[in-house]
């Protein structure tokens, strides 16, 4: 029998194992698919005028007691849709509960909110308007009587919700907001290289996604938007250290809900922090470190933190410039009232 050359038995397991590897990779991209143009509702016409609507109201400040934040304040849209603060002031000044989530890509997650409360952009549109610590309004129908006295917004309505006999009403208000973040979306190199775009990544990145995948990441953050798509238990394999805010059971009040969350999605998460729903952890290193351990059961090298890392700066996406500009708003009716 002829032996075989050690080199070229090296060269040739070598070879064995970067064909493996390409294959787990391939297999693992099948779990993520590239960002739409738009998240697209069944029950919610993305027409123009609705949309252009929904753009006012999100940066509209007459909609919150003392009339000084909007949707933007917290969710600034210039800055990657959050505010990086752990949690955000409100009208009062008063501090949230919970960090405030990017409003990018969000209409494609399973639910709004850290603990899922809301099915749809449109539903979380309604709350931090009506929270007494956010936007503080008294009620829907103290907002609806400030909307109906701005001659604008009426005629807005109007052409946003053609055919209604009363368009402007609390549940098109949702719409409309609601409307405008379904194409709130910010495509990035990943984008190109889920295409079949294989340079749209540096090769010290495509390493890094290799990393991503094999670590366990994927389990968790896949589809679309690289999560979003599930709840998860925060201490999964691990518990984490000094957990207070119980998650999902506080909306569900299911003790088998106790200390799940939704999972983040990933995109543009180096500009997002800090992370988690606490605004506890400062960076995208440690939080890599920590999800690792407490979620996986695993214990990463710094080659490996840093080489995740590199992958996640390539889910970084271009703000879409023109459609976030902040519109014109109509000016006040002569009876228009304050909170």
């Amino acid at each position: 029998m002829k032996k075989i050359p050690q080199l070229t038995l090296a060269v040739t397991l070598l070879c064995s194992q970067q064909l493996l590897a390409d294959s787990l990779s391939d297999s693992y991209l099948a779990m993520f698919k590239p960002l739409p143009t738009e998240a697209p509702s069944a029950d919610n016409e993305l027409s123009e005028a609705r949309i252009n609507l929904g753009r006012q109201l999100y940066y509209e400040t007459r909609i919150s007691k003392g009339g000084k934040m909007s949707c933007n304040s917290c969710h600034m849209l210039d800055k990657f849709g959050q505010d990086n603060l752990p949690f955000s002031p409100g009208h009062e000044g008063k501090l949230g509960g919970r960090s405030s989530p990017s409003t990018y890509n969000a209409a494609l997650h399973i639910a709004q909110f850290w603990d899922g409360r809301a099915p749809s952009v449109e539903e979380q549109a309604k709350g931090p308007v009506l929270n007494p610590v956010e936007m503080g309004m008294p009620s829907a129908d103290f907002v609806v009587e400030v909307l109906k006295s701005i001659p604008g917004y009426v005629e807005a309505f109007k052409a946003a919700f053609p055919g209604e006999a009363d368009p402007v009403n609390y549940n098109n208000f949702g719409k409309a907001v609601g409307a405008f973040e379904r194409k709130l979306v910010t495509p990035s190199r990943w984008y190109d290289y889920l295409r079949g775009k294989k340079d749209a990544l540096t090769a010290e990145e495509a390493k890094g996604y290799e990393t991503f995948a094999k670590v366990g990441c994927v389990t968790c953050h896949n589809g679309p938007a690289v999560g979003g798509a599930m709840y998860q238990k925060l201490g999964l394999v691990k518990a984490w250290p000094d957990l207070k805010d119980t998650g999902r059971q506080e909306a569900t009040k299911l003790e088998s809900d106790k200390y799940f969350f939704k999972v983040s999605s990933l995109r543009n998460v180096t500009e997002t922090g800090p992370y988690l729903h606490d605004g506890s952890v400062k960076t995208l290193e440690e939080m890599v470190g920590k999800m690792a351990e407490h979620q996986l059961g695993k214990v990463l090298s710094a080659d490996e933190t840093a080489s995740i890392v590199t992958f996640l700066k390539a889910l970084k996406g271009d703000l879409p410039k023109e459609y976030i500009a902040a519109p014109k708003l109509p000016e006040s009716g002569p009876n228009t009232p304050k909170a």
